[in-house]
This record gives structure tokens, sequence and C-alpha cells, in this order.
């Protein structure tokens, strides 16, 4: 009798191995690698293949759902984000880190929709009763729509998907769904794949909006195979401190709509709020001293005022510290070595800190000129002038480039009641704009 050979197959990308490595090759992801049984032996897929000719109809006569038609989630900006609204057959896949309120957007959202619809939640990480608690303090415990369902069980899934008439369906999370005829544990890649398919092969065909529930690695990214990103239709991410601050959710990928729009949630003892302007939020306890810098940035579309903290104090060590909160902490260590090289500051013997207030996490590079003149007033002691909002992009030269959707900065600033910006010279659009083409010209005219 032949012996029955195993393999181990990687968590990130699905590669095969004959034998274990601490190492993927094709991925590089370490302790990835997991054993898994091999399939029942038998005629090839390729021999067992039966297909048919498939039924086909001309372009112009395909009907096509109009955003009128979508499940709203009750979050304006959320319907935004998903290009407006749940599309029934759409599949969405939502991640983010445990403990930031998944769970809990999603049961408001399920308890918004079941006023009119049917909605089912599936659980597989709690049981009834735990998702019932949950509904009670959100406020959708007597929703006669809304069902609830304790299964492990992709199959169970899927024929309840198609045996129903339900129009949203939540699933939490994939990493528990499993399927009998797949031998290997929950979580791995073939079992979520497999899993993710059989359920939204059901989704399609029974026109049912699927809102997938996904886990993140401890680097952030996305867990399970890559591929499960590319066969839903909306990767959403659930971005923000757990313990505190802002919350927002952005979509990675959108077939139905933009990528650029983003939704901003605080956590409210009775759930999720809508923040309607972060940026007066953002800014309600700012103390005017050195070291503090109002950043005009933008989330996806959307314009943000923010603070910028810098904190500047001598080494006690041999080698100065650099760190960042919200901030790239390379990008930072860049703009250290362009102010130092094209000022009269010296850094060299000077530890730096710098915060972004609120808890979020900048990606903008506009925010550059904003981080370089909160490390220069921290560490001369000296503040930006009263009413003054600060955006651009430092090259190695110590140029201030020019920055995206000015326009919507400016605008933002002007709301909130500021009286000038510092900006690109590409910016200057009226007196409002102060501009400014070099970092040691920004300095000298605004520092005093």
């Amino acid at each position: 009798m032949a012996k029955v050979r195993t393999k181990f197959v990687c968590q990130q990308c699905g590669a095969s191995y004959p034998k274990w490595a601490g190492k993927c090759e094709n991925c590089g992801a370490w302790n990835s690698l997991l054993e898994q049984a091999p399939a029942a032996e038998g005629k090839s897929i390729v021999a067992r293949s039966r297909g048919a000719k498939q039924a086909t109809e001309k372009i112009s006569d395909v009907q096509v759902d109009s955003v009128a038609n979508r499940l709203s989630t009750g979050f304006d900006d959320l319907d935004a984000v998903l290009g407006g609204g749940l599309i029934a057959g759409g599949v969405v896949l939502l991640a983010g880190q445990p403990g930031i309120g998944k769970s809990t957007l999603l049961m408001q959202i399920c308890a918004r929709i079941a006023d009119k619809n049917q909605v089912l939640y599936v659980s597989g990480e709690e049981s009834a009763s735990q998702v019932k608690l949950r509904a009670e303090r959100l406020g959708a415990k007597n929703s006669d729509n809304l069902d609830l369902a304790s299964s492990v069980s992709a199959d169970d899934v899927a024929a309840t998907i198609a045996g129903g008439d339900y129009k949203l369906v939540i699933v939490d999370s994939m990493q528990t769904m499993q399927m009998t005829e797949v031998a290997s544990a929950p979580g791995t890649v073939s079992q979520i794949t497999n899993s993710a398919n059989i359920i939204i092969r059901a989704a399609k065909n029974t026109n049912t909006a699927v809102i997938l529930v996904g886990h993140v690695t401890k680097e952030g990214s996305i867990a399970g195979p890559k591929i499960l990103e590319h066969i839903v239709d909306v990767v959403l991410e659930f971005q923000g401190d757990k313990y505190g601050g802002f919350k927002l959710v952005r979509a990675a990928k959108n077939r139905y709509g933009s990528t650029t729009e983003v939704a901003i949630f605080d956590m409210k003892e009775s759930g999720l709020e809508l923040v309607k302007n972060p940026s007066e939020a953002l800014l309600a306890e700012r103390r005017d001293t050195d070291g503090s810098v109002i950043l005009a940035t933008l989330e996806g579309n959307r314009p943000l005022l923010v603070e910028i903290q810098a904190l500047v104090n001598p080494t006690s060590f041999g080698y100065p510290n650099r760190t960042a909160s919200g901030f790239d902490l390379n990008r930072l260590k860049l703009l250290v070595a362009v102010l130092e090289r094209r000022t009269k500051l010296k850094l060299s013997d000077k530890d730096i800190y710098i915060n972004v207030v609120g808890g979020l996490r900048l990606d903008d590079p506009a925010a550059d000129l904003a981080v370089v003149m909160a490390i220069a007033s921290a560490t001369a002691e000296r503040k930006l002038a009263t009413g003054a909002v600060v955006f651009g992009e430092i090259g190695l030269g110590g140029e201030v480039r020019t920055a995206r959707m000015s326009d919507k900065r400016l605008a933002e600033a002007r709301k909130l009641g500021f009286k000038f910006a510092i900006a690109p010279q590409s910016a200057a659009r009226d007196k409002f704009v102060r501009p400014t083409t070099d970092l040691r010209d920004a300095l000298n005219q605004h520092l005093k």
C-alpha cells in the first residue's frame, strides 16, 4: 500500500511544499506552513470535468441594479464608502484589529436594515445568547426580521442563504468557517478559500448581500490567503486605536464605487456614532504652545484639520531617539535630516517625539511641512502665529512642493475660523494663503 504523503501549505500565499520549513520561499513569510492532508485519490479533475454550453445574453439587455435599489446601512458616510450602499448579491469583506468594533458596527447595521428587510447574523465565535446581549445594548433586541445563528459550517451557511429570503447575511467570521469535505483545520488556506467560494456562490445565485468578517495579522494585513480579497466585491478596512480616538472605515477595494471615501466613527456607550465634524472635535482641547501646529490633511477625499505635536529634548545617551505616533518613523528621520542639512538647527544631540492627536495615522505627503515646523517650533521654543494652518510636501532640497486637493484643505480651514494658511506656491489663490517655496523661508517668516 502506497504511503500517504501529506503536504505543507503556506497560509499567506497558498504555496505547497513536501516538507515543513520555517520560511516560505514563495512569499517570504515565517512560520506560515501548516500540514494538510492530501485530497482523496481518484480520477483527475480534468478527467471528471463535464461542461455544458453556457447561455449568453446581449450586454445591452443586462439589467443593472441602481443606487436607489441598494440597502442603506443607516450611516450616510459608510454608504458613500460602499459606493451608495450594499448591493444585492454583493459580498463585502470587513477586517480590523480585535476589539476595534467590527461586531458592534455590524449589529448596528443589522438593527437598521432589519426594520424593513430580513437579516441573518451568523456567528462562529459567539453563541446566539452572547450575540443577543450585544443586540440589547445596541437597540436591536425586539426586531422580528433579525435572525441569529451560531454555526461554523460553511455548507450550512450556504444552504441557509440559498433556501432563505434574506436581504443581508453577516458571517462573523471567515476564520471560523469550515467545510466537511476539506481535511484541514479552520482558518487554513484551503478552508477559507473553499468556504468563501460556496458562500459567495450562494449569495450571487439568490441576490443576497453578504458581509464577511475577516481577521488581521499582527502586521495589520488581512489574515488568510490573498485570494480572499480577490474574490469578494468590496474590502473594507476598520482602522484606529481600539482604546480610544476615532475609528476609520475605508475601502481598499471597491467594484461598485470609489476607494477614496472614508467614514469616521466615535465609540460611545450606545455604539458607534458618525463624526459629522471631526476637525472641530480634534481641535477642541488644543493648547497653543510651541511644538503645536495645525495640519490640513485629507482622509480619502475628506479634508481634516489635525494637531501635530512635537517635543524636543537633549538626549541622555550617545544616540538620539526618534519616536513617532501616527506618523511614519522612516519619514520622520528623513525630514529631520533635511531640517538639519537645510537650516541652522542642530538636532543630532536631540531626542525628537512626534504625536498626531486623536489616534489618527497620517499617510499624506503634505504633512511634511507641518511636522518640520512643529519640530523647529519645539527646538527654538517659538510658537507659530495664532490662527495658522499648514500643509505642503518637503523635498530633499528643502523645497516646498505641491499638495493635492488644496482647495478642499483651504475651505475646511476657513470654515473653522483660521486666519491664514502656510502652503505651497501652487495653492496661492487669495490673501488667505501665505505661499512659501522653501523650508528655511517658511521658518524665518512664521516662527518668531
